[in-house]
């Protein structure tokens, strides 16, 4: 059912034994999608649901205490792209072309491995390609209100988890426990925090570690199959780089420091990431839905009603859907002064309209307010004008460091 040669690879990636994979903190993380492959194939076996998830607005916790294993799907590779505008317009957000794309196709192994698709109505493009989508698997749609911050909002929010909650329950034929679900907040409130400490590592006063290498850590978290192993994992990574600097950190400080803001990203849509820091910059903080804004914030413990407290949770996660979305351009302004930035990257896939649009307020943070540089990138998944954009940013680094 799997595709042999990444489960090769991720044979591969466990190491001999523990105490070769110990040498390298990192390397675990490198391939983690695939060892989540050879996990997924054995739960499958043992009658596991298996429910893919879109967007950082789906509550894990809820999914895993129905017993069921939330997966990140695919969507940050050109190739499915054709296909997917056989049907779609081309003059689409190339993540939801690649996503679509690779549903019809079904050539993304975690595609296949789903029982089940959660998605939600982050956009109009989003909310249509899921119609197309349901019929081709079982699809339980999630629609988010307009705003973070209305009374009515956290309302329907609430009724939209607590609908998820009955759909889970019907799919799994097992009752949500609410002692299970709270462990679950917990776990996961954990993994958060340890994702906290291991962003502290590129805070001044530290040789920072670079995106694209910090990248393959946190594209990992949308693979997990066992939160509690993962969390050691997470945690013995942190503590080496606690006793030694990684490598690739050496003479780090000296390049400027960027923030990377905008839409997701991910291995195979990373070209932004990789040109700024081939450019000579250091991503020391990416604020987009692959770092920061999906850690940030945790599930309030305390609330005697826990889906009420997820849905406090999620709702405040500032996404360019939302309006107005003040909290991002809060967060950014904390983030500038935390991570001490000298410039700050937008990306933008192409037809993507909410973060397009936004681009103009975090463009007035950035200079009127904070007085740092911005520069605003606006591209798809095509290498087709790496070279064009390579120039743009060698000289918005040439800016930083005059």
């Amino acid at each position: 059912m799997f595709d042999i040669n990444v489960r090769a690879d991720a044979l591969e990636s466990r190491g001999p034994s523990k105490t070769v994979a110990s040498r390298d903190p990192w390397k675990q993380f490198d391939k983690f999608s695939a060892s989540c492959l050879i996990e997924l194939e054995a739960a499958k076996e043992a009658a596991t649901i298996i429910a893919g998830i879109y967007c950082i607005f789906a509550p894990t916790e809820l999914i895993r205490a129905a017993g069921a294993i939330p997966v990140g799907l695919c969507g940050k590779q050109e190739a499915p792209i054709a296909a997917a505008e056989q049907i779609l317009p081309s003059a689409l957000c190339p993540l939801i072309k690649s996503s679509y794309g690779y549903a019809v196709t079904n050539t993304c192994p975690f595609f296949d491995a789903s029982d089940v698709v959660i998605g939600e109505t982050t956009c109009d493009g989003k909310k249509k390609m899921f119609e197309l989508m349901a019929d081709i698997k079982p699809l339980h749609l999630m629609h988010l209100p307009y705003a973070t911050t209305s009374r009515a909002a956290l309302e329907f929010w609430y009724a939209e988890i607590l609908r998820l909650k009955r759909f889970l329950e019907r799919l799994t034929h097992q009752t949500i426990q609410m002692d299970e679900l709270a462990r679950q907040i917990n776990l996961q409130n954990r993994i958060r925090l340890s994702f906290q400490r291991l962003l502290q590592v590129n805070h001044p006063g530290r040789n920072p570690i670079n995106g694209m290498r910090m990248l393959s850590v946190l594209e990992s978290k949308g693979f997990v199959v066992d939160p509690e192993k993962y969390l050691e994992d997470l945690d013995a990574l942190i503590n080496a780089l606690d006793r030694s600097p990684h490598p690739d950190a050496s003479n780090g400080s000296a390049k400027p420091r960027i923030l990377l803001t905008g839409t997701p990203l991910g291995r195979g849509s990373e070209k932004v990431l990789q040109l700024i820091e081939d450019a000579g910059g250091v991503v020391v903080c990416m604020e987009n839905c692959t770092g920061i804004k999906s850690i940030f914030n945790l599930v309030d413990e305390t609330d005697p009603d826990p889906i009420r407290a997820l849905a406090k949770r999620y709702l405040k996660t500032p996404c360019a859907c939302m309006t107005p979305n003040t909290e991002r351009l809060e967060m950014l302004s904390r983030l500038v002064r935390e991570y001490q930035i000298d410039g700050i990257v937008d990306l933008t896939w192409q037809c993507c309209h909410a973060y397009h649009i936004e681009s103009t307020s975090v463009e007035k943070l950035a200079e009127q307010q904070i007085g740092i540089p911005f520069l605003h990138i606006a591209t798809d998944y095509s290498p087709s004008d790496t070279g064009q954009l390579g120039v743009r940013i060698e000289a918005f680094l040439e800016l930083l460091k005059n």
